[in-house]
């Protein structure tokens, strides 16, 4: 059974500098804070499931605080396509530098940025305070909480993960555990009686329930949502240049 998003945009700050990327629900991604782990999930079933690091502050959305937020995000940009693994980003871009996992005496960001949005007014300064899933050279610390704000993970497999979410993907950050499912199965399409394997599903409509780790609280389209967000950034935008004039 397909239902509708458990997701209610009452608040997206995202100025109209930058542009929406459309919501795509081909994957689904889910951020366990009490594992320490992300989990993969494709076609009503898991893919793989990753070590992470979240904020050693503890959880939350306000400014100044380095927290990590929770609730429903997307994947708003993608940065780093074909960098090397290991390669060293300074305020997003590429320093030529590339450092081995564990490299001593340095933290920076590495290997790719998944630069996600807030969906819900409990993290909608995610992508103006730079809440990213990205690489670290800390991988001994990856496992526990070891961050700054973002979701820290090894050069490698976030290069893999890089690779397999797309533009607009959701993502889910969770206190609890990691709910429990199979793997993901591979859907196959027949083309004049062929079948034809590892051919790309295209996006249903709805999450599926059994993607959520909590149920429903109301029924929103995509459509819905994404009129709603943008409603909700106007209204933002209005009331900062209010507060400008006063």
């Amino acid at each position: 059974m397909f239902r509708a998003m458990a997701v209610i945009l009452s608040l997206i700050s995202i100025t109209s500098a930058y542009a929406v990327a459309p919501l795509d629900t081909s994957s689904q991604l889910i951020i366990s804070v009490r594992d320490q782990k992300l989990m993969l999930v494709r076609n009503d079933g898991k893919v793989a499931i990753y070590p992470v690091s979240t904020s050693m502050f503890g959880l939350g959305d306000a400014w100044g605080r380095m927290t990590t937020p929770l609730g429903y995000l997307a994947v708003e940009k993608k940065i780093g396509d074909n960098a090397p693994v290991g390669a060293v980003f300074h305020k997003r871009r590429l320093t030529g530098e590339v450092l081995q996992a564990n490299a001593p005496g340095r933290d920076p960001i590495t290997t790719r940025i998944i630069w996600l949005r807030g969906l819900e007014a409990q993290n909608a300064h995610s992508f103006q305070r730079g809440i990213y899933i990205h690489g670290t050279p800390q991988e001994k610390m990856i496992g526990r909480p070891a961050s700054y704000g973002c979701i820290r993970m090894k050069s490698k497999d976030v290069a893999n993960l890089y690779e397999q979410v797309p533009l607009g993907a959701v993502v889910q950050i969770i206190p609890d555990r990691l709910p429990k499912m199979g793997k993901a199965k591979l859907r196959q399409e027949t083309n004049n009686g062929v079948i034809a394997a590892n051919v790309t599903p295209q996006p249903p409509a709805q999450i599926s329930a059994a993607m959520l780790a909590r149920p429903p609280s109301s029924a929103l389209t995509v459509e819905q949502m994404r009129m709603a967000g943008a409603l909700a950034g106007e209204r933002q935008k209005a009331k900062l240049a209010s507060n400008k004039r006063l």
